[in-house]
């Protein structure tokens, strides 16, 4: 399970229960956006473990690297974005291990769909206007397994199309045919023709309404307890991974702030920005409460400060918050299984007590 080399921070992510292997983990992961002397670092060592079976929601503002993160993990990240470092690790399901990193070109196309797959946020974006549906899903089957035919293809198509709840005759519709919901449905089919270990799902009803991203949510928490494949779903909606995640890893400025239980994280959050987050949406239940939201504005990467990058917005902000990068650990609680990165933590058990929003 372990890598020759681990950081702090890596072996630390690596923490939670023994029942469930790693399927997918990402270790001291680095992203530069631009080049020569001065690039933006946009992902800083960043590491995360998914478990075989599990949702793992990845959590944050937009532009906290989110998405890079996804698409730096599946090489297909576009220029000028850089990886400067760090390794991917996938056990696919005849139980090899390989660094998605270090894979030749031919190896990753042959990894992609099989073992991982991506289900992107734009859906009209990534389907071809001008092609029907069946012929990009049959395209993409038979391209990673040329010995069956393309009638076998359409089969599984019009049954990939069934198993996420639109009727096979749909498949000689092109993507303007169909409604923002349904375009959503068919890229989630066409992620799962393989039926991959890991399915990355980047923000995919965002652009929906509330019933429809209820639906579509219900159907993919369906599919993954028929399928048994592991997801990672990454929204700035909180309130949508409390329902649907196993576990919560919080990012801000590039790196994971906070990671633990969707129920840990919702009920006592420990990372101030974690509670800001909570406190940015209303209440599914109880008495009704004021919004407070989080004052100020994401730091700008390229020219980044030193010390906590939260700091400026942090209601419980100390002087050393403003000089040294706190480093994910064990809360001054001392609780297993989750992680946290804030000074709060580090401090507070030796000097002052942790206020109360985060001590609960």
């Amino acid at each position: 399970m372990s890598a020759d080399v681990h950081t702090e921070r890596g072996a630390l992510a690596d923490a939670g229960p023994a029942a469930a292997e790693p399927v997918l983990e990402v270790r001291n992961l680095s992203v530069d956006y631009g080049f020569g002397d001065d690039p933006t670092h946009v992902l800083r060592e960043v590491s995360l473990t998914l478990r075989r079976g599990e949702v793992l929601g990845l959590a944050g503002e937009s532009g906290c690297g989110k998405s890079t993160l996804a698409y730096a993990a599946t090489r297909l990240l576009p220029p000028p974005g850089l990886i400067t470092g760090g390794e991917v690790w996938l056990t696919n399901r005849e139980g090899t291990r390989a660094d998605l990193l270090a894979l030749s070109d031919a190896e990753l196309r042959a990894a992609r769909w099989r073992d991982i797959a991506i289900v992107f946020q734009g859906a009209m974006s990534s389907l071809n206007p001008v092609f029907r549906i069946e012929k990009q899903i049959v395209d993409g089957i038979v391209a990673h397994q040329p010995r069956m035919r393309r009638e076998e293809a359409r089969e599984r198509a019009a049954e990939l199309l069934r198993l996420v709840g639109i009727s096979a005759d749909r498949l000689r519709a092109y993507p303007h045919q169909l409604s923002g919901g349904m375009r959503q449905r068919v890229m989630i089919a066409m992620a799962l023709a393989l039926e991959p270990q890991v399915l990355i799902m980047d923000e995919p009803t965002t652009a929906l309404d509330v019933v429809m991203q209820r639906q579509i949510l219900e159907e993919v928490m369906e599919l993954r307890e028929r399928l048994g494949f592991s997801v990672v779903f990454i929204t700035h909606d909180v309130s949508l991974l409390v329902e649907v995640a196993d576990r919560i890893a919080v990012m801000y400025a590039g790196e994971i702030v906070e990671t633990a239980a969707a129920r840990d994280v919702y009920a006592k959050p420990r990372h101030p920005y974690s509670a800001g987050l909570l406190g940015s949406f209303p209440p599914l239940h109880g008495p009704r409460r004021e919004l407070t939201g989080i004052p100020g504005a994401p730091p700008d990467l390229s020219a980044r400060e030193p010390g906590c990058p939260f700091a400026p917005r942090c209601p419980h902000a100390m002087d050393v918050c403003r000089t040294e990068l706190p480093v994910l650990g064990r809360t001054a609680q001392g609780e297993d299984n989750r992680l946290v990165a804030c000074h709060l933590h580090t401090t507070a058990s030796s000097t002052e007590p942790l206020p109360p929003s985060l001590s609960r």
